[in-house]
This record gives C-alpha cells, structure tokens and sequence, in this order.
C-alpha cells in the first residue's frame, strides 16, 4: 500500500460510503463538458456501482480510487486507470478533484501516487490522457507533473459553443 500513499494523501478502493461524494462529484454539471456525462446519475445507480463494482483492472478493464486527505479523512476526489492494455503496457488516466481541494498542489500529489503505482507496480509503460482544449488547469497540471503532449484531435468533443479539440497528452515510463 506504500505506494498509494504519501504524507497527505491515502489513494484506495471505493466504499459504499463513498456513495454522497460519488453523487455530488458526478452530478456537478459544470464538470460534464471534461467528460462524456450529459445526465445526472441517480443515487440508486451510483449505489448499484459502487456495492457491483470489482475494481478488477484486469477483468474490468478500469480501476477508480479515491483520494483521501489523511489530515481530515475527507475524500479529495477519484482517479481512473481506463482503457488498460495489458499486451501494450498502457492505460488512460483521469482525475476528478472536489473543489475544495482544487489549485493547491494536490492533484500533483495524486498523479505522483498513481504514476508510481503505474510503473511500480503494475509495470505500465505509459499513461495517457485526454484533455479538452478548454480545460486549460488540467493542461497545465498534466504538463508540469511531465506528461507531453503528443496530438492534437481536432473537433473532437461536442461542447456548448460547437466542436472542441482535445490535447492527447502522454507520460512514457
């Protein structure tokens, strides 16, 4: 468990009770146009996630932890492994940062965390993201934990105003 964990921050499974910060974090529609969400999620189908869910990278595909602030015990926000690929070695990452914990370095500790788990323990060679264009803090804190942007896909994303492109960031081992 070392490796989930610093001083601050304890990365770890979901839990039911997890289940009020899953709801609220999920049905903020300001955040939808980073994601893919375009309807909330009932309570009833958040529950049924979280007491169904294996968290099984390798069957699943996918792996979602929470961010603990070990000073208070309060959850931080997730961070995701998708699209895992065991014969290349590489998995997408994203991470979602309750407000409160937001522009204050500990989306950088949190990347750390899984980036070490990544490459430590599941022996990834690399990481990826998507970033919408618009989503200019999360651009900045992929590139200054390392990542690289390496494409640009055009029109990609339907936004509010129209198509927006999205940067393909990556981090190579």
């Amino acid at each position: 468990m070392a490796c989930l964990e610093n001083e601050n921050i304890l990365l770890r499974a979901l839990e039911p009770e997890d289940l009020d910060d899953m709801y609220r974090w999920e049905n903020d529609s300001e955040l939808w146009k980073y994601g893919s969400t375009i309807a909330p999620y009932s309570k009833f189908a958040l529950r049924d996630y979280l007491t169904g869910s294996m968290n099984d990278l390798l069957q699943c595909r996918q792996l979602r932890l929470v961010a603990v602030d070990k000073n208070s015990n309060r959850s931080m926000g997730t961070i995701d492994l998708y699209d895992y690929d065991p014969i290349n070695l590489r998995a997408g990452i994203g991470i979602l940062l309750d407000a409160a914990y937001r522009h204050k370095n500990y989306g950088k500790e949190i990347l750390e965390l899984i980036k070490e788990y990544a490459f430590c323990v599941l022996h990834l060679n690399q990481l990826f993201a998507y970033i919408s264009e618009s989503n200019i803090s999360s651009f900045r804190l992929f590139s200054a934990c390392g990542y690289v942007q390496c494409g640009l896909l055009k029109s990609w994303k339907k936004s509010a105003v129209g198509f927006e492109n999205v940067y393909v960031m990556q981090l190579i081992s």
